[in-house]
């Protein structure tokens, strides 16, 4: 599906049949109420989804960075026997690491369809200031110089920890 299927298939989903809607006491709830109310509750959903994942990251960096200072400050050379030993916390380090990058990256989709609604909403608003005006002022997230999408510089941080962890165990092993 090319992406004026996709949207065209999220207006389609995204949009009942108009009608006035009685409110919480009887009375009518203007359409364009309604979707200003509705366009305010996805935009702060979207900003909550955001600061889950600033904590999320917080969260694993400060996992990772305390296990770094544990190691350096605690970590001996173990005799050839034990190297191997290191396998199994190297693969739960590892393992913490590939849960850390694959929650970034459903925190970016989700996000990211967010904001698909976002958009569809403004098309009905007076304006678009999200989706037309600033989405296109950064490059649409294309044009690197003007911005790069953070939750793409972000999923390369537990790869970096990865490769740092799994750097220091051959070191160990291999010397």
């Amino acid at each position: 599906m090319n992406a004026n299927d996709h949207r065209s298939e999220l207006r389609t989903r995204l949009w009942n049949e108009t009608r006035e809607n009685p409110g919480p006491e009887g009375r009518a709830i203007t359409y364009e109420s309604a979707v200003l109310e509705q366009y305010r509750l996805c935009v702060e959903m979207a900003d909550r989804v955001s600061a889950r994942r600033g904590l999320t990251n917080s969260f694993f960096l400060t996992l990772n960075t305390g296990i770094f200072t544990l190691v350096a400050a605690f970590a001996k050379a173990p005799s050839q026997d034990t190297v191997w030993w290191l396998a199994i916390p190297l693969a739960a380090i590892l393992g913490q690491c590939f849960a850390w990058f694959y929650l970034v990256r459903s925190y970016r989709l989700l996000n990211s369809a967010k904001y698909q609604v976002v958009g569809a909403l403004e098309e009905r608003l007076p304006a678009s200031p999200f989706w037309k005006a600033e989405w296109w002022a950064l490059g649409e997230g294309t044009d690197r110089a003007r911005y790069w999408p953070l939750s793409h510089i972000e999923q390369w941080i537990p790869i970096l920890f990865a490769l740092a962890y799994t750097s220091g165990f051959l070191a160990t092993a291999l010397t």
